[in-house]
């Protein structure tokens, strides 16, 4: 079994990577020959977990290559996973599928034989049914199918997703198809891992419908937090009451600063678009992207409301810049607005994050980049804890508060204990637990 993986961004990564662990061999396709040239040497381009330990297994059991010869990738394999960008269209948020439908193209002058074509990359309702047409007008003789075949990772988690997944979408009305996915996916189906097939069109909607849901659960949780604040509630406690209720789950119950990342917000407004232009608009989406992206641009006042009213000339310190931890995914992530905000209003920010600081340095001017927490928070006014990372999980409280100018500390992620934080010496504020409203 042979697969091309066109795209070695993070999906095509990842599952490339997954795949030749499952034996089979893959050749990861992409046009950006610095890229693979990195790659080669042995250089990961981003940050996940156990990710380069799996690379270079697998590069040395000669499972897995990396290669920017598209053609000779595509007519050795049996499988053609389509896995490069779907950025949102500037202007329109619609899904911008200009390199899947390039790379469809070029998949159809590279095939030969019959070959399954299958969309890794997250695209909207009817992307299946283009790339079948841009094949066959390409070749009409070509002989294939079209799958959809979604992917659900998480950035930090993204192996143990791939590898111990909760269920396997597949779709395609092909039975040829169908049994060339089993083989690749023969390991979970040993595993009993659930597999749904659908139709294309169900497992494109599936991916978004996935992703669509758990943005509403976080911005759910979120404005109970905020309602919280204002009636003496602790959003720990509710979130926890609700979270026991198996209809509900407790993932995705976390308050804090919003969401971000190269998933829920472009996924969110896609599916938005798409079911506008459809006619059939989904107003709870709709109304989760406003309130996510209004949450973002509000937390800057929560830091300015605890430092006084302003922080003109202050000096404020932001520990975690991704939007999660584990990756150094900038995409998106709410410390873009935090610190944006900060600034307009006059404070000097210092930021330190474990793994996304050349990313951030790519986004956000200004800011003054340390080397540690500790570092950034020399002469704060004070810290705001954007990223919820484990590194800033036990600070050494004592020795914050003698490093800082002013013991302020603003918990977006409620990573502490009210209770000893204040015991410490500390003005702490965090989101949605009692006696800790702002005053308005």
């Amino acid at each position: 079994m042979q697969i091309a993986m066109i795209g070695a961004g993070y999906v095509g990564l990842v599952s490339g990577a997954c795949f030749s662990e499952f034996g089979i061999d893959v050749k990861c396709v992409d046009t950006d020959s610095g890229k693979i040239a990195r790659l080669l040497k042995g250089e990961i381009p981003i940050f996940e977990p156990g990710l380069d330990e799996l690379i270079e297994r697998n590069i040395a059991e000669g499972r897995l290559e990396f290669t920017t010869d598209l053609k000779q990738a595509v007519s050795a394999a049996d499988a053609v996973f389509i896995a490069v960008g779907t950025p949102s269209r500037r202007g329109d948020g619609f899904a911008d599928l200009s390199y899947v439908h390039a790379a469809a193209r070029e998949i159809a002058v590279a095939m030969t034989g019959y070959t399954v074509v299958v969309t890794k990359s997250t695209v909207p309702v009817g992307t299946g049914a283009e790339i079948e047409r841009i094949i066959r007008d390409t070749r009409p003789d070509a002989d294939f199918d079209v799958v959809s075949n979604p992917e659900f990772l998480r950035e930090g988690a993204a192996i143990g997703d791939f590898m111990r997944p909760d269920r396997v979408v597949i779709g395609t009305e092909s039975e040829r198809a169908r049994k060339t996915m089993q083989r690749i996916y023969r390991p979970l189906y040993l595993m009993e891992t659930p597999i749904v097939h659908t139709s294309v069109e169900s497992a494109e909607l599936t991916k978004y419908a996935a992703n669509a849901f758990l943005a509403a659960k976080i911005t759910f949780i979120n404005e109970i937090a905020d309602l919280c604040e204002k009636v003496g509630g602790d959003v720990h406690d509710v979130a926890r009451g609700i979270g026991l209720d198996g209809r509900i789950g407790r993932k995705f119950l976390h308050a804090g600063p919003g969401y971000g990342g190269s998933c829920f917000p472009k996924d969110t407004l896609a599916l938005a678009r798409t079911a506008q232009q459809a006619g059939a608009p989904l107003r709870i989406v709709e109304s989760v992207i406003e309130i996510n992206a209004e949450r973002k641009r509000n937390m800057a006042q929560r830091v300015i409301a605890q430092c006084g009213g302003t922080v003109e000339g202050k000096t404020i310190a932001v520990l975690g810049l991704t939007f999660k931890p584990n990756t150094d995914d900038m995409r998106d992530a709410p410390s873009l607005d935090i610190v944006s905000a900060l600034q307009a209003a006059g404070a000097r920010v210092r930021v330190y994050d474990p793994q996304g600081m050349e990313e951030a340095k790519k986004l956000m001017d200004g800011a003054d980049y340390c080397e540690g927490a500790y570092e950034a928070m020399d002469g704060a006014d004070a810290l705001v804890i954007v990223t919820e990372w484990n590194a800033f999980r036990a600070l050494d409280l004592a020795r914050v508060k003698q490093t800082m100018k002013t013991p302020i500390m603003v918990d977006l992620r409620n990573i502490y204990d009210p209770e000893e934080v204040r015991a410490a010496g500390f003005d702490y504020t965090c989101i949605g637990r009692p006696n800790l409203a702002l005053e308005a």
